[in-house]
């Protein structure tokens, strides 16, 4: 079936006449020759959306979301140099194209191509996705974003001054400019309105913010409309954001109204917003029956404004090409395609899921213990869990000069419970800072300084906080490596002030334990130390595995247990302890006793209530031994079962909620490993925590899981 787009750019091709009057004299800024390289990037990727179709017909592509109607895009690229970092909308592909024709080497029409049949064989996602990217092209691997990667986007720009600041190598030399595309529609999100926010306000504040946005505006999100003006009436006269405006259809205007705005950006290192007007042509995607929501007289409007066509007709005006001529090259691009989606479909493509999820668990080599002296504190000195994590980032600073801790009140004031007390003075300003209170951005930040070689340490104030922006987690941080075959990192280590039990401290933005949002991130290491010793450790251990492995590591640190001295009784010092300089190896468990009767399987604020619940129990002839988990993801499968089998009961005692709680993992694994015995959970209930003694109504208990421990040994099993 023929593609309207197609048949309606021939038609029209085949037409053109040069004016009657003499040509208009060559643009100041294209002349014929760059003119002509811009059409051959636009008429790629057209051809490549022809070509998706038809793969797709055929039953060899996977993939027909296009950029027909936004091929302007070349300009921008035009515009920028090949240095500079884009995050691109999925709609640039002529972006793509013309960022490849600067870069020598490589076919950037076959990498597409085989992205779009999934092919192993891909060399940006591997087959898992089509996706623009690549190191050689300064093209950061962005998936369908919607605006996900505009938080990423204000880290990158950040990273650039920060990285020259700080005397540490990047990617991008100091007056690259971050440029990030996206459409009307996504212009609407949280996630962009906060990312251009920060922007904003970081450049309000002084701090360099290289970043162009570039808003290519076709006036419709699939089905929905874009209200006419509405971009330019959001963002053409905000103050802090430089507002340019070029036409997307007239490729001569784009160029210049990029130029302007890179210029600016570079030379005054804020951000800038280029809104690039451009049409949507053939759909949504393959599957969209445009009809349905559009009328006819609507697409014949965009079929006119056709930038190829633009290009086409101004290429005609000037003399530099005969309508002929147009149609030659145009039609011997289809043959190009053709070509090439010829070889590529039917290509290999991944065959197992050992090779599907090969990118999500790269290894971790923990370090050894540093061999300089430890500083600020006599050898063994015992501590809490807030100051070794304090003590440890300290030591983590001067070890490590790519390290950055920052987040909501984590410079001056040290944290809302003293976590960072005194970090900012030690390492300086550039390295603790405190950031605005928009978790995206804080989590952004991070995406963008890990891309360019630092170890981000970004603090989500508690984990309720961490729901606004859990996706800057899952979709954009944990995938980035698994759709570029490992070729792209995102090291960071996510500090977050866990869990519940904060006495006087009320509802459930202070006091909760949902986790099921981490859970189940493929890839994704799940950190959860209860003693000051394990969070030493565990800290060093998410930092080694985010430098060395590039991984992206959440540590859920218990609050209620920051300022915890005693364990047993008042004055006994039992829950302080000397953090050291080694690393606790991933995925291992901690074993407390020797008990013969059952085994308590917990983490976090669960060990201490298990133990001192299993002190009481010993007094009544029931031996207990003490399993803390410490890592959620990678849950220590094989420590389970082997204590486990060492008293063949099993209680898990399990703050978070019985539903997508822990507890939830712990059973299973125990069921899919063949273990036979008795086993049985206690957990928190499937409730917010309200205010004051109510939360104790609905969280888990020390006697709670007393009582459990009794029914279990003496024949029950199940929830209790």
């Amino acid at each position: 079936m023929s593609e309207p787009a197609d048949v309606h750019f021939l038609e029209k091709a085949a037409a053109l006449r040069p004016p009657e009057a003499s040509p208009p004299p060559p643009s100041r800024l294209l002349t014929d020759g760059r003119l002509l390289e811009l059409f051959d990037a636009q008429m790629g990727s057209r051809h490549l959306d022809l070509a998706a179709r038809r793969l797709r017909a055929d039953g060899h592509g996977f993939y027909t979301i296009g950029s027909a109607g936004h091929e302007g895009g070349a300009a921008v690229a035009a515009a920028l140099r090949p240095e500079d970092p884009a995050l691109l909308h999925y709609r640039s592909g002529a972006f793509f194209l013309e960022r490849a024709r600067q870069v020598p080497g490589g076919n950037a029409l076959r990498d597409i191509l085989l992205g779009l049949v999934a092919a192993a064989a891909d060399p940006v996602s591997g087959g898992r996705h089509k996706v623009f990217g690549g190191h050689r092209l300064n093209v950061i691997p962005q998936t369908s974003t919607i605006a996900s990667h505009l938080p990423r986007a204000l880290g990158v720009a950040f990273a650039i001054e920060r990285a020259a600041r700080l005397g540490l190598d990047a990617p991008w030399p100091r007056d690259a400019v971050t440029v990030c595309g996206f459409g009307d529609a996504s212009a609407n999100h949280s996630t962009a309105t906060g990312a251009i926010n920060a922007a904003v306000n970081c450049g309000y504040q002084g701090l360099p913010m290289p970043l162009l946005l570039v808003c290519e505006d076709n006036g419709i999100g699939i089905s929905v409309r874009t209200p006419p003006g509405w971009i330019h009436a959001a963002y053409g006269s905000r103050p802090g954001l430089a507002y340019f405006r070029g036409d997307g259809c007239d490729l001569e205007d784009a160029y210049d109204a990029a130029c302007r705005a890179a210029a600016w950006v570079r030379a005054h290192r804020r951000p800038a917003f280029l809104h690039l007007r451009t049409v949507r042509l053939m759909g949504h995607a393959g599957s969209d029956v445009e009809t349905s929501y559009r009328t006819s007289a609507e697409i014949a409007a965009d079929l006119e404004a056709d930038p190829l066509l633009g290009t086409a007709r101004l290429l005609v005006d000037r003399g530099a090409a005969t309508a002929a001529e147009i149609v030659a090259l145009y039609e011997a691009k289809r043959v190009e395609v053709a070509t090439l989606a010829g070889e590529v479909a039917g290509s290999p493509r991944l065959a197992s899921a050992a090779e599907v999820m090969a990118p999500l668990a790269a290894p971790v080599r923990t370090r050894p213990a540093p061999d300089r002296p430890v500083h600020d504190r006599p050898a063994g000195e015992p501590a809490t869990v807030a100051q070794a994590i304090n003590r440890t980032l300290g030591e983590l600073l001067d070890e490590r000069p790519g390290l950055l801790v920052f987040g909501e009140d984590v410079a001056r004031k040290g944290g809302v419970y003293g976590v960072t007390r005194g970090l900012a003075r030690r390492a300086g300003a550039a390295r603790v800072f405190d950031t605005i209170l928009d978790e995206q951005s804080i989590l952004g930040l991070a995406l963008g300084l890990g891309l360019a070689g630092m170890v981000p340490v970004p603090e989500i104030q508690y984990l309720a906080y961490l729901h606004n922006a859990a996706d800057q987690i899952r979709g954009e941080a944990a995938t980035l490596p698994f759709f570029s075959a490992g070729r792209y990192r995102n090291p960071m280590v996510v500090r977050i002030a866990a869990y519940a039990y904060q006495k006087g401290f009320g509802g459930h933005f202070h006091n909760d334990n949902a986790v099921a949002a981490l859970r189940d991130v493929p890839g994704l290491v799940i950190a959860s130390p209860a003693r000051p010793d394990d969070a030493a450790g565990m800290l060093r251990t998410c930092v080694d595995a985010a430098e060395d492995a590039g991984r992206v590591c959440v540590l859920l640190e218990p609050i209620a247990l920051y300022h915890h001295r005693d364990l047993y009784e008042d004055g006994d010092g039992g829950w302080l302890a000397a953090p050291g300089s080694a690393a606790v190896p991933l995925g291992r468990a901690r074993v407390y006793g020797t008990g013969g009767d059952v085994t308590i399987v917990t983490y976090a604020n669960g060990l201490r209530m298990s133990l001192r619940a299993a002190r009481r129990l010993e007094g009544r002839g029931v031996r207990c031994r003490v399993l803390d988990l410490r890592w959620i993801a990678p849950l220590p499968v094989d420590d389970l079962l082997r204590e486990a089998a060492a008293t063949g009961a099993v209680l898990v005692a399990d703050e978070t909620r019985r539903t997508g709680g822990v507890s939830e993992a712990v059973l299973t694994a125990l069921a899919d490993r063949g273990f036979r015995g008795r086993a049985a959970r206690v957990t928190s209930e499937d409730s917010f925590i309200p205010l004051g003694d109510a939360a104790y109504h609905v969280l888990l208990s020390e006697n709670v899981i007393e009582v459990a421990v009794l029914r279990l040994v003496g024949g029950q099993a199940g929830t209790f």
